[in-house]
């Protein structure tokens, strides 16, 4: 089942019906471009389990809107980068170390760092660094698609405003959720499973990639 996936083992990215767009349109197309931004994100199960991971134990809202603009200018710098320099990497090791930011966050919430090596990783420097990879892992896809240099720059920034729009949809869904649930009684037994749980799924987006990295 492994193989089967990994065969199209590409991490979210442009979906396949919105490619030919990107690639045949030219000029500057904003809202169309916002659009397809927002859907990145809502869409990208990569980046929603990562965030949910980083706003899992913060209750304050300064606190959360800290953290997710950090992830914010990680994710735009790289995207931005990426696609206007033309520095590419491997959408396979890239994707996979999207899927390494999953599990981090995951042990971190489970507090493995402190347990097993006595010190506690600064969590805020890891979200910016990995916000770097999952903005880095995109413009690796964007590059694939051929854009049109004419009016390439406006339609980034638009993509980039709609991923930011995108992220508050999801993270306003993701915490009425968790604002529920924080309030149940079974919130702090199962917190522990939740978050072993959001391990095992970054491991099995590593193992999607490697075993897709092994046979392309």
């Amino acid at each position: 089942m492994l193989f089967t996936f990994a065969t199209g083992a590409q991490a979210h990215g442009i979906e396949e019906g919105d490619q030919g767009y990107v690639q045949e349109v030219s000029g500057v197309q904003f809202i169309p471009f916002m659009y397809l931004g927002a859907k990145h994100m809502v869409t990208g199960y990569d980046h929603l389990l990562f965030l949910f991971g980083v706003v899992f134990f913060l209750y304050r809202l300064k606190h959360i809107a800290t953290y997710v603009t950090l992830f914010a200018i990680g994710h735009s710098t790289t995207m931005l980068f990426g696609v206007l320099t033309g520095v590419t990497a491997n959408a396979y090791v890239i994707d996979a170390i999207i899927g390494l930011s999953v599990v981090y966050k995951a042990l971190d919430n489970l507090g493995a760092f402190r347990r097993w090596f006595g010190v506690q990783p600064n969590t805020k420097a890891a979200t910016l660094i990995f916000g770097f990879f999952h903005g880095f892992g995109l413009a690796t896809k964007i590059l694939e698609f051929e854009m049109s240099p004419d009016g390439l720059l406006p339609n980034l920034i638009a993509f980039n405003i709609g991923v930011e729009l995108g992220q508050l949809l999801a993270l306003s869904a993701i915490l009425i959720a968790m604002g529920f649930w924080r309030r149940s009684r079974g919130f702090a037994r199962h917190a522990y499973t939740a978050n072993v749980l959001l391990m095992t799924a970054g491991f099995v987006l590593i193992g999607f990639q490697l075993t897709g990295l092994a046979v392309a």
